[in-house]
């Protein structure tokens, strides 16, 4: 009776269960991070390169 009653009782068991979804769960986010990181990327660098012209092309006057 006891294999019986541990298999029941390992059946009801739902502590592992909290771990499985946080897992899922940061997958999820990690895997949307990564979605929205390659979809800005091309804009991000465009943006970039347009700073970078503007801050090069500027001169600093010198003080008295």
């Amino acid at each position: 009776m006891k294999l019986f009653e541990m298999i029941k009782n390992f059946h009801n068991d739902e502590s592992g269960a909290v771990t499985v979804d946080w897992v899922v769960l940061t997958a999820a986010v990690v895997g949307l991070g990564f979605a929205v990181l390659g979809t800005v990327k091309g804009g991000l660098t465009t943006l970039g390169s347009a700073i970078s012209t503007e801050v090069g092309g500027v001169t600093v006057a010198a003080g008295d």
